[in-house]
């Protein structure tokens, strides 16, 4: 995503919001994670208090106009905001692209390996007794 242009910025305390409505120039759509993320670094808010409205492009046109509110807090949002599936894919997303706070210890460590050995020695069994079904018929 290269050009950012904000075309309209309104202030709407009623709802504890800004409404931006802005520009964006890239070759494909840009996906609802990366202009999250975007907002979040041009406006320093959290993601969890954007609500991304509409991402909408043009045939044949590398422009793309986008409607965002960027709410106060996420409560406010949750108050408002219907909840749908995409948004909810947003959030999961972005919690598995940061990294766990908590490092495994070695004993953990033990014990994924030790689930893997167990896995490949079942798969190995299985496959044993559907050699051994097959040559009975």
């Amino acid at each position: 995503m290269e050009n950012f242009k904000v075309i309209e910025e309104k202030e709407n305390p009623l709802f504890n919001r800004k409404e931006i409505q802005f520009n964006v120039q890239a070759n494909i759509t840009p996906s609802r994670i990366e202009i999250g993320k975007l907002i979040s670094e041009k406006f320093s808010t959290q993601i969890e208090n954007i609500k991304i409205k509409e991402i909408h492009g043009k045939f044949g046109s590398k422009t793309f106009k986008v409607n965002t509110f960027i709410y106060k807090s996420e409560q406010d949002k949750n108050k408002l905001e219907i909840k749908k599936k995409k948004d909810e894919k947003l959030k999961e997303t972005l919690k598995e692209e940061k990294p766990s706070e908590t490092p495994k210890t070695s004993s953990e460590n033990d014990k994924t390996e030790e689930k893997v050995e167990e896995s490949k020695e079942d798969s190995s069994k299985n496959e044993e007794q559907k050699e051994v079904n097959s040559n009975k018929e």
